[in-house]
């Protein structure tokens, strides 16, 4: 059976076509070490040039990591002379479970934090296959869980905690409300999910679509997951954690409200759009955005592009109605 992709819009597609083309072997375990590097020299800005001029104080924390497991690097963001205590962001990076960096999410973040005079606290986690499932989920748990025990020294009010991350960070952070709920610990007001990587099994039209293009095409997801669950990757029969995968999940009630988005012109938009339904199904509240002609991390490469802009507007509307309400 033939599968045509959705196209991308024309304006995100001159992007694609002017990023240098993939050389070398194909992705395997084997090459994982030089997307790494790659990542760190295309996406990561110290800290302190992306504040720049702006009231927003950065501060590098070592906290305790899961019992048993090495210590957290944090970085928290927070505006200057905050007077009472404000809404919290806990933020998981991207990279498809094993590349990735806390810092590339640090200009979200601070757009973020000078919009909405919010605390930001942005995680690094063990990255697979070194550290394969359950390592990333319960790093990021544990942070999730010293954010809130330290609300007060942090300025936050850990009743207005929203846990975000985009791509393998939108997945993590999907899977520690999950773990939250399970375990009856933090509570957070909201989850964003921006183009989250929740289903190994990679069955769903656009998981097929993208095979061999955009900017997460269909062979390094399935190294991503192949490094974080080994050889039950994909069995639809196998114990995977629905931390680790939490489309696997079979019951979505008593999450907090979900902001879901994907581009229409990406592999993880159907098993997004699945989530969000599932979500609606248990009686919970999901806002979803589909923007359509969009790649996988579409404001990332195209920040200048209208659908970035609407993107980022719909998001910053939401987290006022979830922050503030």
């Amino acid at each position: 059976m033939t599968i045509t992709p959705t196209p991308f819009d024309p304006a995100i597609r001159e992007v694609l076509d002017r990023m240098p083309p993939t050389a070398g072997p194909a992705p395997s375990l084997e090459t994982i070490p030089a997307m790494r590097e790659a990542g760190r020299s295309m996406f990561t800005r110290p800290v302190a040039d992306v504040i720049g001029g702006r009231e927003i104080d950065a501060d590098e924390r070592t906290i305790p990591g899961p019992e048993g497991a090495p210590d957290l690097e944090i970085t928290v963001l927070r505006p200057r002379r905050v007077s009472a205590p404000v809404p919290g962001l806990y933020n998981i990076h991207g990279g498809g479970m094993i590349t990735g960096h806390r810092h590339m999410d640090t200009p979200r973040l601070a757009d973020l934090v000078e919009e909405l005079g919010v605390v930001a606290v942005n995680v690094e986690y063990r990255l697979a296959p070194e550290h394969p499932d359950p390592a990333p989920v319960e790093d990021c748990y544990a942070g999730l869980t010293w954010m809130s025990e330290h609300a007060a020294e942090l300025g936050v009010d850990p009743r207005r905690i929203v846990v975000m991350g985009g791509s393998a960070g939108g997945g993590l952070a999907a899977g520690v409300v999950l773990l939250a709920r399970d375990r009856g610990g933090p509570r957070p007001a909201g989850q964003l999910l921006l183009c989250p990587m929740l289903d190994d099994r990679n069955t769903t039209v656009s998981s097929h679509q993208y095979d061999g293009i955009g900017t997460w095409p269909r062979a390094m997801n399935l190294l991503g997951w192949r490094a974080l669950l080994g050889e039950k990757a994909g069995d639809p029969a196998a114990d995977v954690s629905i931390y680790a995968a939490p489309a696997r999940a079979t019951d979505l009630s008593g999450l907090p409200p979900a902001f879901v988005e994907a581009g229409s012109a990406e592999l993880f938009r159907d098993e997004n759009v699945a989530y969000a339904s599932r979500i609606w199904a248990a009686g919970g509240q999901a806002e979803l955005h589909i923007w359509s002609g969009a790649c996988h991390g579409f404001d990332i490469f195209a920040p200048d592009h209208e659908v970035t802009r609407a993107a980022l507007s719909a998001r910053l509307s939401w987290l006022r109605r979830v922050l503030n309400g």
